[in-house]
């Protein structure tokens, strides 16, 4: 998955024939799960039809502060747009534009845009050999990257004047693909790598029959994609669960039992910044296996169990440079349980939830936790879907390893 994957991208279009390449553009946004609204500038409806942008990004394209209907004259507010978008992309950027940009000249709904976004801004500039070398284009350019806009540097080739050289819009692909790299570079976990458990394990009583929990896996993997959202390489250790991911910085590793989590646990660990295990790990196994099914005799059945591996102890005697974090899922005594076990099993922080809370628990969509770091110290948040709260915990392990 695209760390461009559930973003909302404005694509701002301007007068240049470059703004052909625009349609696939949006095409590939939309490949990877961008949402996507486009505003033009009048003039570059010469090039690109508002209809074709339209029919691609499903959304309907603007290019006037109104829009007129037989009844009503429909206001497209440019606030609302410019605080829509998580990122604004202007392909092409004509030299005239540019200039607008810089000089705070405000004469079309593109511009008002710009003027009130407060997201990250590109801009893709085009324009033929000679424009683009002119004094005042590269005194626009430097001036938007002084107000912290990024460029997309133009690149060599053919141009529609026929002369050849520096100023061709780079390619759509080439587009999308410098501004992953650039969102990537700046994310706080760009470089770091996680290793998470997520769900439950099962135990075999014989070839049909285990024992296990109701772990769905749901919260481990929402961490998962907030930690890979963050710029993470993340290896996701699951038991058995139907949760499905599908982001190209999360490796996933399937696995069934305590005694397999373990081995995959600590093949990993040594290489990791940061280990997150949120796995409902059974704390026993069946002390002997049946080779065949076991049949029905008598009224009653005999299960001798014993302790499977305690992973996260292990993990904190072993320690060295890695943040290692921890859950607690309780139901009576929650704080004093949840310290006791960040102190004996050696944990930089513990996220506690209680099945006490309405919302919080298994198989469900939402969670409730406190986070307790190494010195004790308390931080509570309130109900909210366990994406959320995925972000939160990663967004806290950050502002601690920082």
């Amino acid at each position: 998955m695209s760390i461009l994957s559930g973003k909302k991208v404005l694509l701002g279009i301007t007068a240049g024939i470059a703004a052909y390449k625009t349609a696939s553009l949006v095409r590939l946004f939309i490949k990877l799960d961008a949402e996507v609204k486009v505003v033009m500038t009048p003039a570059s409806k010469d090039f690109i039809t508002p209809l074709t942008l339209s029919t691609l990004s499903k959304n309907a394209v603007h290019s006037t502060f109104y829009d007129e209907d037989e009844e009503n004259e429909l206001w497209n507010n440019h606030v609302e747009l410019g605080l829509w978008a998580d990122y604004i992309l202007v392909a092409p950027a004509t030299a005239n534009t540019m200039s607008k940009m810089v000089n705070g000249i405000c004469d079309n709904l593109l511009l008002a845009v710009y003027l009130s976004a407060k997201c990250p801004i590109y801009f893709a500039p085009a324009m033929d050999l000679d424009m683009y070398k002119h004094p005042s284009t590269r005194k626009s350019l430097d001036k938007l990257k002084s107000f912290g806009n990024t460029v997309i540097p133009a690149t060599s080739g053919e141009l529609a004047s026929g002369l050849v050289g520096e100023g061709r819009m780079a390619e759509p692909h080439d587009i999308v693909t410098f501004i992953e790299n650039d969102i990537l570079s700046k994310l706080p976990l760009k470089g770091k790598k996680v290793l998470l458990t997520a769900g439950p394990t099962y135990e075999a009583i014989d070839p049909v029959r285990f024992v296990g929990n109701h772990s769905s896996g749901k919260m481990g993997f929402a961490i998962a994609e907030a930690a890979a959202n963050l710029g993470a390489e993340v290896y996701l250790i699951s038991g058995p669960s139907y949760q499905q991911i599908k982001h190209s910085l999360v490796h996933r590793i399937d696995v069934v039992s305590a005694d397999e989590m373990y081995k995959v646990t600590h093949e990993y660990f040594k290489e990791v910044d940061i280990a997150i295990l949120s796995a409902a790990v059974s704390d026993y196994k069946p002390k002997n296996v049946a080779i065949q099914k076991i049949k029905k005799k008598g009224s009653a059945l005999d299960i001798e169990l014993t302790q499977t591996k305690d992973i996260l102890a292990s993990l904190g005697k072993i320690k060295e440079r890695q943040f290692l974090v921890g859950f607690a899922l309780e139901t009576n005594n929650e704080l004093e349980n949840a310290k006791d076990k960040l102190k004996r099993k050696n944990l930089d922080a513990i996220i506690l939830n209680s099945l006490k809370d309405k919302g919080a628990g298994f198989a469900i969509e939402t969670n409730k936790i406190t986070i307790i770091d190494k010195d004790l110290h308390e931080k509570p948040f309130e109900l909210k879907s366990k994406i959320e709260v995925a972000k939160d915990i990663m967004n806290e392990i950050v502002m601690k390893i920082s």
